[in-house]
Parts: C-alpha cells; structure tokens; sequence
C-alpha cells in the first residue's frame, strides 16, 4: 500500500534542505563578491593616494605623461582581474546551483520512480499500460534535463574561453599601446 502522508512528509523535508542548500550557496556567493568589493575599493583608494603623490612629485611634462600611462596601464590590469574574479565567483556559483539542481532532480526522479513502481503493483489489470507511459515521459524527461545540462555545462566552457581569450587580448591591447606611447 502507498503511505501518501509519509511521502509528503519526505519530499517537504527534501525541499526544505534543498531551500537551505540554496540559501547557503547564495549567501556565500554574495560574501566572496563583497569581499572582493571591499578589497577592489581599498586597492583602488590605496592607489589613488599613491597616484597624486607621484604626479604631484613630477619633476617635467614628459614624466607627468610617462607616469600617466603608466597608471593607465595599472588600471586596466587592475579592472581585469578585478574582471576574472567576478566571474571566477559567478562560475563557482553557476556550478554549485546547477550541481543542486541536478541532485535534487534526479532524487525526484527516483521518487517517481519508486511511487510508480508501487503503483504498478497495485493496479488493476490492464491499466498497466498507463504506468509504463508514465515511465516512459519520466525517461524521456530525464534524458531531455541530461540534455540540456551538458549543453549548459558547454556552453559555461565556451563563455569561460571566450572570457579568458577577451581578458588576454585586451592585456596585449593595453600593453601595446602603452608602449607606442611611451616612444613618443
């Protein structure tokens, strides 16, 4: 016999500890960035403080531009890895949500399963057809979520190289034309 009570007893407790798994996935995430936040705002104050020194100790109008470009050079490095630790937290925390999502699926999955079974043996005969096309769109579901999570996760390994391919060529960039203008 189904104990229907007891069920929903486990799947509200499943979805409670998966609420909270959320939550602490979440907050974490919003406590690495500001972290990351505060650390970028006193770099940043940090470097303005030795910025204005250095330009108000300038001797010339060609140390005053060499050192401009210099610091021009610093702040762009400065925002893309400011840039890549964004992301780095954002992945971490895509990969974190996707990996609960993809328990928590496949755990109801299992409970479908497992409830489709026992029904299956409590059904009168020739309804057995409805169980099995019941198992059937479970398996057919299941395999279309498969589906979609490698594409997600290729998708998540494209965005990466992309990024990480954007963040080196706009480095070169700046390097480059940091150096064109220091020769002049």
């Amino acid at each position: 016999m189904v104990k229907v009570p007891e069920q929903f007893a486990e799947m509200n407790k499943s979805s409670i500890e998966t609420a909270l798994r959320f939550a602490k996935v979440s907050m974490d995430s919003a406590e690495r960035l500001v972290k990351l936040q505060l650390e970028a705002a006193k770099a940043a104050l940090d470097d303005n403080a030795k910025n204005a020194k250095a330009l108000l100790e300038a001797k010339d109008p060609q140390e005053v531009l060499a050192l401009r470009t210099q610091l021009a050079e610093h702040s762009v490095e400065n925002a893309i890895a400011y840039s890549r630790n964004v992301y780095e937290v954002a992945s971490q925390t895509q990969a974190e949500l996707t990996q609960l999502l993809e328990e928590r699926l496949e755990t109801f999955n299992q409970g479908v399963a497992g409830a489709m079974d026992k029904a299956g043996a409590q059904v009168p005969p020739g309804a057995d057809f409805a169980v099995a096309a019941v198992k059937s769109m479970m398996a057919a579901t299941a395999a279309a979520v498969d589906s979609m999570t490698k594409a997600g996760k290729q998708m998540a390994g494209l965005a990466e190289a992309s990024v990480k391919a954007t963040t080196q060529a706009t480095a070169e960039a700046v390097k480059g034309a940091t150096k064109g203008t220091r020769g002049k």
